[in-house]
């Protein structure tokens, strides 16, 4: 499996994000980064050496992908600040897109885990951040 057969699966089964690892093609269909973070905090195995194809890469996904250790990317949409932590990691990366920043839900300002992971300069650094941010959702 390569990363064009991903992409083509992402968009033919409307997924979210698709992750092929050790043989096994895995599919998730959530919003956000929690799929990404609970395979990180509760199964890191599916993420490291792994081929990934994803609707929206924001900062956040990308450095729960950087830390889960995955070795090649696709997205039909990233951001500028995604690519840059992708690019300094040495993943490899392909997308169809690349804008400055991803939106929120409502279209009216940037992304909330993007936002908080601007600051950060390192993929480890986003991580607690994205933990109190899907701690907050889960509480909600």
């Amino acid at each position: 499996m390569d990363i064009s057969s991903l992409t083509d699966i992402l968009h033919s089964e409307k997924c979210s994000c698709v992750i092929f690892n050790h043989g096994d093609l895995s599919l998730y269909h959530r919003r956000g980064v929690k799929d990404l973070y609970e395979l990180l905090i509760g199964n890191p195995s599916v993420l490291d050496g792994a081929l990934v194809a994803d609707k929206v890469i924001g900062k956040g996904a990308a450095a729960l992908m950087i830390v889960g250790k995955v070795k090649s990317v696709y997205a039909d949409v990233i951001s500028n600040p995604a690519l840059e932590l992708f690019n300094e990691s040495g993943v490899s990366v392909k997308y169809a897109m690349c804008v400055p920043n991803i939106i929120n839900r409502a279209g009216n300002g940037i992304c909330p885990v993007e936002t908080l992971c601007l600051g950060s300069r390192t993929a480890e650094e986003c991580i607690p951040y994205i933990k109190s941010f899907i701690n907050q959702q889960n509480q909600s």
